[in-house]
């Protein structure tokens, strides 16, 4: 059966597994625009530690959603399918298709299968939320969690901070719980998604490639990056932001935490964490998925060439 609708690729994998590259060689193939579907790359000023594409590789293919907010601001799953699927909508009427690369898995979740009526971030709140557990502790608000939603707070561990905080917000806001809402319909994007994931077959590879990549960003500035946003009076480790591996531990040691090869050893660990997740989401993704060796990077863009080609073809 013939799709009207437009194309969209989805290009996902791990931290490391070389969607980049891949994106920059499917771009001088196809007409595809690059939208970022990442997490860290939102912020401004957090260029190193995130590994975002340097200005030549911009210059070359401009990634959309990247530098969006400032680090001291929150950025949500339904913030990015509303800010995803406008730039879709500006592609597609262009007659280019969208080519959405990156590893927030949660992000690919809530644009593909649409998303929960939740009430949008209101900061006021949230810094009441913080002063609260300032005073009282995150497992304190935790245990109202469980008098508002036992089903959120069963899933949610104790120091979460920031899902306790959502919510709750999401309570306080809409006066229903966040498992209520996210049983409420949910609608999919207007588009015929193509879906792939690229990764190394073998997984000690990978984590060669995380290990270089960080003493890569040491070389390159990260702790001066990291020492300019510690400077700042509004930022603090419970923010997302500095939640994002290798900024918490890079924070944590300029604060004394630690030492230097600590610090070093436990940011390896958390990315090699984060792609472990990453993984585990993909092995476990609904949608039929093809699957790409990060080592063979020419074969998979042949692939995903020819895969464009038929879904034109039954257009």
């Amino acid at each position: 059966m013939q799709n009207k609708n437009p194309i969209a690729i989805f290009l996902m994998g791990p931290t490391a597994s070389g969607k980049t590259d891949l994106a920059m060689r499917l771009r001088r193939n196809l007409p595809v625009e690059i939208i970022s579907v990442d997490s860290a790359l939102i912020y401004k000023d957090m260029d190193i530690g995130t590994a975002k594409p340097s200005k030549a590789e911009l210059a070359l293919a401009p990634h959309r959603l990247i530098d969006i907010i400032d680090p001291a601001h929150s950025y949500s799953a339904a913030n990015f399918r509303s800010d995803a699927l406008r730039e879709m909508a500006q592609i597609s009427a262009q007659g280019k298709i969208p080519l959405l690369v990156g590893g927030t898995m949660l992000y690919y979740k809530a644009l593909a299968e649409g998303i929960s009526p939740l009430p949008q971030a209101d900061e006021k709140l949230r810094r009441q939320i913080e002063d609260k557990a300032q005073r009282y502790g995150w497992p304190a608000l935790h245990r109202e969690l469980s008098e508002i939603d036992p089903i959120s707070a069963q899933r949610i561990n104790p120091n979460d901070s920031q899902r306790i905080n959502r919510a709750l917000e999401v309570f306080y806001l809409s006066g229903k719980s966040l498992t209520e809402l996210i049983k409420q319909k949910r609608e999919t994007p207007p588009y015929h998604i193509l879906q792939f994931s690229i990764e190394p077959q073998q997984r000690s590879l990978l984590h060669q490639r995380i290990e270089q990549r960080f003493y890569t960003m040491l070389e390159l500035g990260f702790q001066q990056e990291v020492e300019k946003l510690y400077q700042r009076s509004d930022l603090h480790p419970d923010l997302p932001s500095i939640r994002c591996v290798g900024y918490r531990q890079m924070w944590e040691y300029l604060r004394g935490d630690y030492s230097r090869e600590e610090m070093i050893f436990r940011a390896i660990c958390a990315t090699r964490q984060l792609a472990k997740r990453q993984i585990t989401w993909l092995r476990g993704w609904k949608a039929p998925l093809c699957r790409l060796d990060s080592q063979k990077s020419e074969e998979g863009a042949q692939t995903i060439e020819q895969a464009v080609d038929l879904a034109m073809q039954n257009q």
